[in-house]
């Protein structure tokens, strides 16, 4: 419950994560003006930050890597501090405010999307004589995080993170609360049968990937199944339980219960893209544990769920629910586009969206933004909304030659400076809107992923930034653990009333253990807060 996740912990071992993150200073002939180095690369001093925060720099663990630190007053504009502010350095998750800050720009934090279902033919004494087609457009929560207040509902450690990171939990709205909702209204239209087939249009952008993960225009629970595993007494098998339930899916539980104390250690697989196959063992006191499913076909789960919804409604479908979603059946996306609309789900607004994706770190989320970019540009290929966020911030006036992005999520290979993260908050923080943007982003010891980050200090509270972490095993070194990045950037209101915008990176950190890498996120936890008292 810490990360500005980039990829996931899976298992014992890390793979590319992106939390929080920080790195490392060593003695560097670029070292800026107002910094010293000691023997072995310590930091003796830096301009503007006191000796709590390089106590914090200068341990073993950050002994070969590089920190980049850039503080800047809002209201004055003066430089506070200024440590490697101008090096490209390794930002894990803080990519995501290019992206997501480039959506907010173009649409507004108040713009919503629409997801229409669409009728092929004429209705007939109740019956549909032709298809319903259900058009996806990027809607990232479809309903399914929505609390009665009409804002976004998360958890600190959201689900996509819980095959990786121990403590996952659900929230608890139905993640088909938008199907059924456009199942209704399909009723209410007047259709009772659909003679014909349903079938999920996903062609608002050619087909990507993210680490493997698709990135579709329909997103339902995040394209993730969820199972709660629970232990039996030892020796006995697990019990679970799957989130949403909808056909073919099954759950194959081979999970076995051992002593309290033992190792809880579940694997989700599926051969046949039907049935879930759980293996591994689970303490007898673990208590419940959540693992996820990523299904690879978003389109034939949300047409099964769709179909199911719209029986529950009352709406008898006659093709079979569980066949592939039979999208060569479509017409052209422009024949699609000009039919009749008999149901329509709005999005939750972009402010809400946008807290969801930065407060938990929801990569597929920060890229499918991206995508929505891309095709507000006119474009059907994802890669063209990068170069859709580079003309907007350019026209914000931001320095786009000090960030080379490669995604809208971050992922490894993205490059930024400290300085340049702050100026694209400084950017935002002169918006009418500021503090709505200020408002997505997790606040230290208070929610997502920084929720658990220095939650005692006086400036819990007082400090809000995107996080970010890239981590891998070292298996050449007895596994332990490398951290490409650990990063914050965002806003400091300091403990005299003064208005920060700033960045931290620590690139190339070394840990000897897992417990480091949690550890390495309180680090910069600790940098912003010395920030914070000082000033």
């Amino acid at each position: 419950m810490l990360f500005g996740r980039t990829s996931r912990l899976i298992g014992a071992s890390v793979a590319a994560v992106a939390l929080l993150g920080l790195t490392a200073c060593t003695a560097d002939a670029s070292a800026p003006a107002g910094s010293s180095s000691g023997a072995g690369g310590t930091l003796t001093s830096v301009a503007g930050l006191d000796q709590a925060a390089l106590d914090v720099m200068n341990q073993p663990a950050y002994a070969n890597g590089r920190w980049a630190v850039s503080v800047q007053d809002l209201d004055t504009g003066e430089q506070i501090v200024s440590l490697n502010a101008d090096t490209f350095s390794e930002p894990g998750s803080i990519v995501k405010t290019y992206s997501i800050g480039a959506a907010w720009q173009q649409f507004g934090p108040d713009s919503t999307i629409t997801t229409p279902v669409k009728a092929t033919g004429q209705v007939v004494n109740g019956t549909l004589n032709g298809d319903l087609v259900l058009v996806g457009k990027g809607d990232l929560t479809m309903g399914g995080r929505t609390k009665a207040d009409g804002t976004v509902d998360f958890t600190n450690l959201d689900h996509n993170d819980a095959n990786g990171i121990p403590g996952a939990t659900l929230t608890p709205e139905d993640p088909l609360t938008g199907l059924n909702e456009l199942a209704q209204q399909v009723k209410a239209s007047g259709i009772d049968a659909v003679s014909g087939d349903v079938i999920v249009d996903d062609r608002l952008w050619d087909p990507a990937q993210l680490v493997g993960q698709p990135v579709t225009p329909i997103i339902i629970n995040q394209n993730v199944i969820d199972i709660t595993i629970t232990p039996g007494a030892e020796g006995r098998p697990s019990t679970a339980a799957m989130s949403p339930v909808v056909a073919p899916w099954t759950i194959d539980d081979r999970v076995t219960t051992v002593a309290a104390g033992g190792d809880t250690d579940v694997t989700v697989t599926s051969p046949d893209e039907k049935t879930i196959v759980l293996t591994g063992t689970i303490a007898a006191d673990a208590g419940p544990i959540l693992k996820v499913y990523e299904f690879d076909d978003p389109a034939t789960f949300a047409r099964t769920a769709y179909i199911e919804a719209l029986g529950r409604a009352g709406v008898t479908v006659t093709a079979d629910p569980t066949s592939k979603n039979p999208d060569a059946a479509l017409p052209d996306k422009a024949s699609v586009d000009a039919l009749p609309s008999v149901a329509e789900l709005t999005s939750l607004p972009l402010l809400q969206e946008a807290t969801y994706t930065m407060k938990i770190s929801y990569n597929r989320g920060a890229q499918t933004l991206i995508c929505r970019l891309a095709v507000e540009a006119g474009s059907t290929k994802c890669a063209d909304g990068l170069k859709q966020a580079s003309a907007i911030w350019s026209k914000a006036g931001l320095d786009t030659s000090q960030a080379v992005l490669v995604d809208g999520s971050g992922l490894p290979g993205n490059r930024i400076t400290a300085n340049n993260q702050v100026q694209l908050q400084s950017i935002m923080a002169k918006r009418s809107d500021a503090d709505q943007w200020r408002s997505t982003m997790p606040g230290l010891g208070v929610d997502g992923s920084l929720s658990t980050v220095q939650a005692g200090s006086p400036a819990a509270g007082k400090v809000v930034g995107k996080t970010g972490t890239l981590a891998s095993v070292d298996p050449f070194n007895a596994n332990r653990y490398f951290l490409s990045t650990k990063a914050l950037g965002g806003y400091i209101e300091t403990k005299g009333g003064r208005h920060f915008a700033f960045t931290i990176m620590a690139n190339s950190s070394v840990f000897a253990d897992v417990e480091g890498v949690f550890a390495a996120n309180d680090d910069v936890g600790k940098v912003a807060a010395s920030i914070q008292q000082a000033y």
